[in-house]
């Protein structure tokens, strides 16, 4: 993901973020953990799949810094890290600011070119002036 001013290693790091909440399941994961620590056999235990795939789901958001895992004895439990979240809110709002100043270029460069197009006063067929009408 290419993010304006952003270095090689935060834009790594945005990818691995929205890449880990593109998924459905990893976001209600997240949303969960929110809440409190669970253990990943108890987040397994809510999805029709296998625990291998929630461990898989987990460790994507391990991987982003979505999550932690902290081993207390045959469980892991898996909590949310705020700052990650908070990170993704950042580049969200950096990319709706980027965008915004784009929008608003491209509405000046159309208004302008709106402006260069309308021709001069022409006189209505009732002899009064329309400005800006084109032909």
């Amino acid at each position: 993901m290419v993010v304006d001013g952003m270095a090689d290693e935060s834009a790594e790091t945005v990818d691995r973020l929205f890449h880990a909440l593109a998924d459905a399941t990893r976001r209600d994961i997240l949303r969960r953990c929110v809440r409190g620590e669970l253990s990943v056999s108890r987040l397994a235990a809510a999805y029709p799949m296998s625990f291998a795939a929630v461990q898989k789901h987990v460790t994507v958001l391990e991987r982003a810094g979505l999550v932690t895992k902290e081993r207390r004895g045959r469980e892991q439990l898996v909590r949310t890290e705020p700052d990650a979240v908070r990170r993704a809110r950042q580049a969200l709002d950096e990319l709706e600011s980027a965008w915004r100043a784009r929008v608003d270029r491209m509405s000046g460069l159309l208004a302008r070119d709106a402006g260069a197009t309308t021709g001069p006063v022409a006189p209505a067929r009732d002899g009064t002036t329309t400005e800006g009408t084109d032909r």
